[in-house]
Parts: structure tokens; C-alpha cells; sequence
């Protein structure tokens, strides 16, 4: 079927076939597809919306369009992670040491900030000397002797969602469910793993602010994975708030390493060890919930789990060091106070303007392959719910100049709504989707 019938047929509500949606992909890789006219069919299906028979389809085709790393040589159940990002989302840097060292493979392909939400790649490239960029043979080695690699996903792994994505922010089509679930399982179908772990963020700070939109993304990336063979489990998580303390590349490792000798912020390490004891009991390490939590706290008392980073690290090429002293990660020149106007509770954090303030300092990029300042960022002194005095500081800006710090201050400081009144604060886990059913906790 031509590319003009298919956006017809689209456009008037009907279901595309296995074999048209396979069609479609081929062109938009070979580029016997024109921008304009898939450009055309993302809108019809951006109003139309998908079946899951759809969106599995436009999934398996986005994923066999380049690569399939085959992981089958190595040891054990493979299980991944993914977020669907946040501000301070620093999980993967505690996850996957953590998980490795409780005996789950973690081959694990990450990516690069964009916008207000940050990137695994970057907050690792700020360790001196790491390498993310690897061949798939140095990768496998690393995971082989590790038991846990984290690398860039590179340019031949589902190539056609990298121009699909191109145009569906050029047009407007990027808030489609079935397009976003195309576009974050292929890539996690052509990475390998046998399993995977879905992070959802929800609230002010994610990418769907908005709970229907995020249970449903989580819903459907569920159904394509059972869909496809493989196992998934998703959590609805909030970000409401910074996960953490700290907003930043270098900050948030310094975060991580912390939390990996068995400290950290409460949220942080809570996020973890749900996540973590679900990573367990896929990777058939664990059973059950509970004894794949207190796995994972021995892993983390014991240093098991920072000493499994440190390997990591060394065996990417970076200076192992940073882990016993983070003072060697980039630091910026000065800190500088944010304080609080009056007395009040913090009744609410405009989360996605401290991302953007992160961003504006430098820390993230507004456009792919922007350069990024890997010392800045920021350093969150409170939560929704604390009380604070007149004076106190809400935060701190990490830049290196006072100027730099003052021209995000007044974005930063309002990014803090205070009240007269104690809140409750939000909620950390909101839900969990296993194949049909969800729970709620």
C-alpha cells in the first residue's frame, strides 16, 4: 500500500495491518518514505490513536530497522531499566551496580539529557576518564566481567525512531502514547534483555505531568513487552518534587556514591530498593519481595554495592578513585544561597522550572549533541512538607560565577511555593502495572 493510503486509511479511523506498519518503517529507513508524508501519518495517528496490535507492530518494525544485540552468551536473565525521566533521576547509577552485585546481568544502554530532564551518559561522562562510547565487543566484555555495563545505545540501534523522533517534535506529535511506547520499547527490544523494568514518572516534573497519560503509557509498554516475549513490570513514581537532593551531572554522582554506601536521601534509596527487589525477582535471583529488599540493604550496608561501581567504573576507563573520594568529580567555583522570603511550609516545588534552571545554568541541553557543564547545577534543601524560616535556604546554586548563580536565582527561588498550611507530601510510588493488573500502593 502506497504511503498516500496509508495516511487515508489512518486519517478515517481504521487499523493499519502488520504488514503496512512494517512497509511504513522500511521507508522511513531507506528513505523511500518523504518526511511530509510521515509526518502526515504521525498526526492521523496522533488523532486517531493506535491499537495495541498497532503499537506492538510499529514497535518490533521501529526495532528490527538496525541492530539486535544478542545477549545470549551471557550468564543468566538480563534485566533492564528505564525511566521515563525526571529532575534528580539518578537511579540507574545506584540500579545497576546494585543489581549486578546481587547477581542480575545489567547490559544497560542509556541516554543523553534533553530539556529539563537529565541523562545517565552525561552524569557518568563526569567521572574523569569514563567512556560510554564502546563497540559492542568492548561492551559485552565489560558486562561479561562485571556483570554490568552502562553505555551510549549508538546510532545503528533502531535507527528509525531517531528520524520518527526528529519529526514528531518538528510537528507537534511527540504526545502520543502509542508513538512514545514505539519509541522507548524499541529500543529496549533491539538492547536484548529479557526483562524489563519501567520507572513512570508523574507529576509536575515529567515528561506526562498528567496520571491518566502516564498509567496508560505504563499500561501499554507492559502489553508490547508480554507482546513480544518478554517480561515487564511498571511503576508509576512521582515527580512531584527532585528525586533526591541534588539537580546536576557531577552532583548527582557524588548523590549516587553516597547512597551506594548505604546513605542518601530517603526518597532516592526507597526508590532504589522498590525498583531493585523488582530487578531480583525477574532476574529469578529473589522470589520474593521482601527477601530481594533485604538483599539489596545488605548489599548496600555491607559496600558490596559501591565497590561493584567502582569495578565498573574502572573497567570503562574511568578513575575508579571518585568513589572513595567524590571530591575528584568536577566541582563548580561557588555556592550560593537561595533563601526562603518568609516563614511557611513548602506546599508545592515547581519541579520542571528547577530542571529548566538546571539547564539554563548549563547542566542539560536544549537541542541533541549541545555541550554540557558537567560541575553545575543545583542542591535541593527542603521537600514538600518541611517548614522553613525566613532566611533559610531552599536551595543552593552550584555555578561558577556569582553572576551566573544570580541570573537562575529568581526562577529557582520561585520554583518553591510556600503555604501557611503543612501538606501531605506526594505520594513516592503510585502504582504498579504486571501484565493486566494493576496495583495500587
Amino acid at each position: 500500500m502506497r504511503p498516500y493510503e496509508l495516511i487515508l486509511k489512518k486519517r478515517e479511523g481504521g487499523e493499519l495491518s502488520e504488514d503496512e506498519i512494517a512497509g511504513w518503517i522500511r521507508g522511513v529507513t531507506d528513505g523511500s518514505v518523504s518526511d511530509a508524508q510521515s509526518a502526515a501519518l504521525l498526526m492521523a495517528i496522533l488523532f486517531r490513536g493506535m491499537t495495541e496490535s498497532e503499537t506492538t507492530a510499529l514497535t518490533l518494525a521501529m526495532a528490527n530497522s538496525g541492530r539486535q544485540l544478542d545477549l545470549s552468551l551471557l550468564p543468566g536473565v538480563k534485566v533492564d531499566k528505564h525511566s521515563s525521566g525526571g529532575v534528580g533521576d539518578k537511579t540507574t547509577l545506584i540500579l545497576a551496580p546494585l543489581a549486578a552485585a546481587g547477581g542480575v546481568t545489567v547490559a544497560k544502554l542509556s541516554g543523553r539529557a534533553l530539556g529539563h530532564t537529565g541523562g545517565t551518559l552525561d552524569k557518568l561522562e563526569s567521572i574523569p576518564g569514563l567512556r560510554v562510547e564502546m563497540d559492542l565487543a568492548a561492551f559485552l566484555d565489560v558486562v561479561e566481567r562485571v556483570g554490568v555495563a552502562v553505555a551510549s545505545a549508538g546510532v545503528d540501534l533502531a535507527p528509525a525512531d531517531k528520524k520518527l523522533y526528529a519529526l514528531r517534535d518538528a510537528t507537534a506529535t511527540v504526545e502520543s502514547v502509542p508513538l512514545i511506547t514505539a519509541s522507548i520499547m524499541s529500543k529496549k527490544l533491539a538492547g536484548g534483555a529479557d526483562a524489563l523494568v519501567l520507572d513512570v514518572k508523574v507529576g509536575n516534573g515529567a515528561f506526562l505531568p498528567d496520571e491518566r497519560q502516564a498509567t496508560e503509557l505504563a499500561r501499554t509498554c507492559v502489553s508490547v513487552a508480554r507482546r513480544a516475549g518478554r517480561k515487564a513490570v511498571a511503576y508509576l513514581t512521582s515527580m512531584d518534587q527532585p528525586l533526591g537532593r541534588t539537580v546536576g551531572n557531577a552532583l548527582e554522582v557524588r548523590e549516587a556514591i553516597e547512597t551506594l554506601k548505604g546513605g542518601g536521601p530517603r526518597d532516592l534509596r526507597e526508590l532504589v530498593l522498590v525498583l531493585g527487589a523488582e530487578m531480583l525477582r525477574l532476574g529469578r535471583v529473589e522470589e520474593d519481595p521482601a527477601a530481594a529488599r533485604a538483599h539489596l540493604e545488605r548489599l548496600l550496608a555491607s559496600g558490596e554495592a559501591a565497590e561493584r561501581f567502582q569495578r565498573m567504573i574502572e573497567a570503562q576507563g574511568g578513575d575508579p578513585r571518585v568513589v572513595d573520594d567524590p571530591r575528584r568529580l568536577p566541582q563548580a567555583e561557588v555556592r550560593v544561597p537561595v533563601e526562603a522570603p518568609a516563614f511557611g511550609f513548602v506546599g508545592a516545588i515547581a519541579t520542571r522550572d528547577l530542571g529548566l534552571a538546571s539547564m539554563a545554568l548549563g547542566a542539560g541541553r536544549d537541542r541533541p549533541g549541545a555541550p554540557v557543564d558537567l560541575a553545575v547545577g543545583l542542591e535541593v534543601a527542603c521537600a514538600v512538607g518541611d517548614a522553613v524560616e525566613a532566611g533559610e535556604p531552599l536551595a543552593w546554586i552550584h555555578a561558577h560565577t556569582p553572576d551566573q548563580a544570580q541570573a537562575v536565582r529568581t526562577r529557582v527561588r520561585d520554583a518553591f511555593r510556600l503555604s501557611q498550611e503543612r501538606p501531605a507530601p506526594p505520594a513516592l510510588v503510585r502504582g504498579r502495572l504486571a501484565e493486566e493488573a494493576m496495583d495500587e500502593t
